[in-house]
């Protein structure tokens, strides 16, 4: 277990560890030609994982672009003395293009509208609007269609206020060995980058691979290479497992606040849908519930872990707290055979003794995925970087 002191505010809490962000940069540049560059995605406060100190952690690993989703993620990072090119993920409202052009944040574009507006609010600012055209080669999310792009193209690149820094899809299916759709889009945005060369309209840094399409796809790398999950140590399918090593960034702990030795019969939290079942069991709780992500679904369906042994959650999961059963006279291998007191460690999600909860395992319990995982337990729980 990483050892991290807890917040003097509250006991629960998410640690990053920034030397596995570095190693998982480290593993996606090694699997890079020379001249191929890395652009980290950290949206979403980099799932969860804070966005200025995993970028700066990612940079200073190799990485050589950023990739946010909003323009105030955009401005949050310039705010945190990022310097590195920064890509807008998908085309902002044209309302946001003075915004783009003071904090040099590069939007997606896909609309000729959008792509003039920028190009005049740079233009007054005497600087130049570099973007990267997104095109849509089959996700049917964003971008301009891949059959349109020359048009596009030809709107608004007389622009002197304009300058296209990068052309882009995204795969709908790049974690599926030999996938017809995935074959499809690679075919399409091929079309579309070639016909763009063809009509003497320079593309820009061409980039197509997420996470599992840099694993799976090299035969793709292009010019760069986008990378979300798996910096953050997660696997973005089971097909990429066998391809790269990776180590989770995230767990999240809390101190046990509360022990009980309830009565035969007890209900523990709303509904009591939990009743004590015999004698020597301890209720305990900690300062953790579903305002913090851990899903209220979970509810009698998950494990955490404390003193190195595995312990059932009990009750159903609360706002802000959750409870959990210490079987003291059991002799089960998975749970511990004495009592815990409050200010007890507890793990739930990450490695405590040689037992590890992980985002997976938790994801399949909600019927989720991994990434919304960690983006959940982002949302409210301090970050301690260890």
């Amino acid at each position: 277990m990483a050892k991290a002191e807890a917040p003097q505010t509250r006991w629960a809490w998410v640690e990053i560890d920034l030397a596995a962000l570095r190693r998982n940069t480290r593993a996606f540049k090694s699997l890079l030609a020379r001249g191929v560059r890395l652009m980290a995605v950290v949206k979403a406060d980099a799932y969860g994982h804070g966005a200025i100190p995993c970028a700066q952690a990612m940079l200073s690993a190799g990485a050589d672009q950023l990739a946010v989703s909003t323009v105030d993620e955009g401005v949050e990072l310039r705010a945190g003395g990022i310097t590195a090119p920064i890509l807008v993920l998908s085309e902002p409202p044209v309302e946001s293009v003075d915004v783009l052009v003071e904090y040099d944040l590069m939007p997606s574009v896909s609309t000729g509208d959008f792509a003039l507006a920028f190009g005049e609010a740079a233009a007054s600012a005497d600087k130049i609007g570099r973007y990267h055209l997104a095109i849509d080669t089959g996700m049917t999310r964003t971008g301009v269609s891949w059959s349109e792009v020359c048009d596009l193209r030809s709107f608004f690149d007389f622009h002197r206020g304009l300058e296209c820094a990068g052309t882009f899809t995204h795969f709908a299916t790049a974690d599926v060995v030999s996938d017809w759709d995935f074959t499809l889009q690679l075919k399409r945005f091929d079309e579309a980058v070639g016909a763009l060369r063809e009509a003497a309209f320079d593309p820009g840094l061409v980039h197509c691979d997420n996470t599992p399409g840099t694993i799976l796809h090299p035969e793709c790398h292009y010019d760069m290479v986008r990378v979300g999950i798996g910096l953050y140590g997660l696997h973005p399918a089971h097909t990429t497992v066998p391809r790269i090593d990776l180590e989770p960034a995230m767990s999240v702990r809390a101190k046990v606040t509360r022990v009980v030795w309830p009565e035969v019969g007890d209900g523990v939290s709303y509904g009591m849908d939990y009743r004590v079942p015999r004698r020597n069991i301890q209720i305990a709780t900690i300062p953790i519930g579903y305002a913090d992500g851990l899903s209220r679904t979970l509810s009698g369906n998950t494990s955490v872990l404390v003193r190195g042994m595995r312990c059932r959650q009990v009750g159903n999961i609360c706002m802000d707290q959750c409870m959990f059963a210490v079987d003291v006279n059991s002799a089960r291998a998975y749970r511990p055979v004495s009592g815990i007191e409050v200010g007890d460690v507890v793990t739930i999600m990450g490695s405590d003794g040689a037992d590890t909860i992980t985002a997976d395992e938790i994801a399949a319990q909600r019927g989720t995925i991994n990434y919304e995982v960690v983006c959940d337990f982002g949302l409210r729980l301090e970050k301690i970087y260890v």
